[in-house]
This record gives structure tokens, sequence and C-alpha cells, in this order.
């Protein structure tokens, strides 16, 4: 090994210190661009397929933004009111059965206060019910994928 690999960030000079910030700082504004992005197309193509008329794409726009910041807030209430709800529960169908429940409640919830909150962006109850099903079931979809990698990799260890 050489030198460079065990120097710490403290031991950098000042232009190796604002390298490393500017690219770690670039790396999550590409995370996150990213994951904003397949929200902002997949709600465009969403609300194209369902006919929801919206102003412009700045709408839209502000449309997911708000989603973000209302769903952030609420994903703390509903993941802590999951975790009462399953301590305790071995059953796996019932443990999901409630995880549907909460996760569409929940997405519901943002869909109605962000589309309450905008005039520029109408959804019908319908439309919403709609969406919030499919968020719903893309987020489970994803986060079992994790999970089943997790188990894996956990009994390969064993």
């Amino acid at each position: 090994m050489s030198e460079n690999e065990n120097d710490s960030f403290r031991d950098k000079n000042v232009k190796e210190k604002i390298i490393a910030i500017i690219g770690i700082t670039l790396l999550i504004v590409l995370a996150v661009g990213f994951v904003f992005g397949l929200y902002f197309f997949g709600l465009a193509g969403v609300f194209k397929m369902l006919g929801v008329q919206y102003d412009s794409i700045w709408s839209l726009v502000i449309f997911v933004i708000c989603m973000f910041g209302v769903g952030l807030i609420l994903e703390l209430v509903t993941k802590s009111i999951f975790v009462l709800f399953t301590r305790n529960m071995t059953e796996k169908t019932k443990i999901l059965f409630i995880r549907i429940i909460i996760e569409f409640t929940s997405n519901w919830l943002v869909l109605f206060t962000v589309d309450e909150l905008m005039n520029s962006i109408t959804l019908s109850v319908q439309t919403e019910v709609v969406i919030a099903a499919l968020l719903t079931a893309i987020e489970i979809i994803f986060d079992d994928d994790d999970k089943e990698n997790e188990e894996t990799i956990n009994e390969t260890r064993n």
C-alpha cells in the first residue's frame, strides 16, 4: 500500500479537501436528482395515462417537491405506527396486510394534501386512490426485494 491510501482527511491539503467535498456533494446531488427524476417522469406518465391536467411542467415539479416534503414528514409518523402495530406479530401475511393499509393511507393522504394545497393540479378522488395504490405497490415490491437480498446475504454468511 502506498502512503496516500492511509492518509486521513485531516492530513490532506486544502485543494484535496475541496475536491473531495465537491465530489461527495456532486454524488449526493446526482442521487437525489435521479430519485426526483424517477418520481417526476413516473408521475408525468401516470398523469398522462389517467388524463390529469396540469397548468405547466413547473406545477408538476412543485407537486413532486411538495410530495417529497409532505411524504417525508408523514413517513416518519407512519413508520412508527407500523412498528408499534407489528412488533409482536409473527404472521407475515398479517404484517403485510397492515403494511399495505398503512402505506396506502399514507400515500393517499400525501396526494390529497398536496392536491388541496395546489390550484394548478386537480386530482379526482378516484385518481388519488389509483396513484396511491400504485405507489404502495411499487414501494412494497422494491422494499421486499431489499429484504430478500439481505436475508440471502445473511444466510450465505452463516
